[in-house]
Order: C-alpha cells, then sequence, then structure tokens
C-alpha cells in the first residue's frame, strides 16, 4: 500500500469571459477531447467532462500531491490556448478568472456524472445563474 491514499472527488464548473455563448456546440466535442486527452498526459484524473456555450462542468479525481487551483489553472490554460489556435472567433477567446469546485461523495459520483453529461438538457430549463445558486445551496 502507498505511503498516502487520496480519494477526492471534485466537481469543478467555470465560465467563459463575461460568460459568452463562445463554446459553439460545432466545436466543443473536440474540445473536450482535446481536454480528456491533454489530461490524461498531464496525469489529471479527469472523469467527464461536459459543459455548454457558457461554461464547463468536469468531474476528477485528485492526487494527494495535486491542488484544485493548480488542475483547473492547467486545463483552462491549455484548453484556452487550443480554442485561440485551433477555432475561429469574432475576440480572443478567455476564461472567466475563478471557479467553482465542490467535494463529491463516492455514493454521489454517479449522479454528478449524470448531471454533468446532461448539460444541454438541464439548462433548457436552468439558467446557469440559477443553477449555481442550487449547487451553492446545496452545499450547505
Amino acid at each position: 500500500m502507498p505511503n498516502s491514499l487520496s480519494i477526492i472527488r471534485l466537481h469543478a464548473i467555470w465560465s467563459t469571459k463575461e460568460r459568452r455563448r463562445s463554446l459553439s456546440k460545432s466545436f466543443r466535442f473536440e474540445l473536450f477531447n482535446h481536454i480528456k486527452d491533454y489530461s490524461s498526459e498531464n496525469e489529471i484524473d479527469l472523469d467527464i467532462i461536459n459543459g455548454i456555450e457558457d461554461h464547463v462542468h468536469c468531474l476528477f479525481r485528485l492526487k494527494s500531491s495535486q491542488n484544485p487551483a493548480e488542475v483547473i489553472k492547467l486545463i483552462k490554460g491549455e484548453s484556452s490556448f487550443w480554442i485561440n489556435k485551433n477555432v475561429i472567433l469574432d475576440d480572443k477567446f478567455e476564461w472567466q478568472v475563478g471557479y467553482g469546485v465542490f467535494s463529491v461523495s463516492e455514493k454521489d459520483i454517479m449522479v454528478v456524472r449524470k448531471y454533468i453529461y446532461n448539460q444541454e438538457d438541464h439548462h433548457k430549463e436552468v439558467s446557469y445563474e440559477e443553477e449555481l445558486k442550487r449547487i451553492v445551496k446545496n452545499r450547505g
């Protein structure tokens, strides 16, 4: 058994700068695949990632040597670089400063996975602002 054991799962959320609807459906799938590949190459245990035009959700497992701020910084940095290099947008793409991150218990992993997977359907009824309010309220 290793000297340190860490089973920390986190649900992270971040938005585009000024919540611009920059993440077009036409390239989101490719972007999320790139983020998955990048995460794997950088020993980030990314379980699932999804989002809509103005924000992203992901579920990842943190290693004992990692911290949420650094993992999210790496993903946001690489993904904005990739978008600006590979996607033609009217303006330079940027993520909003900051993020939300919430712990996920083992018993809730499937619920969170389903929630992230169904982002498009979810946001047909609930705004991003309302979504964040609900998540924060449910976390106490």
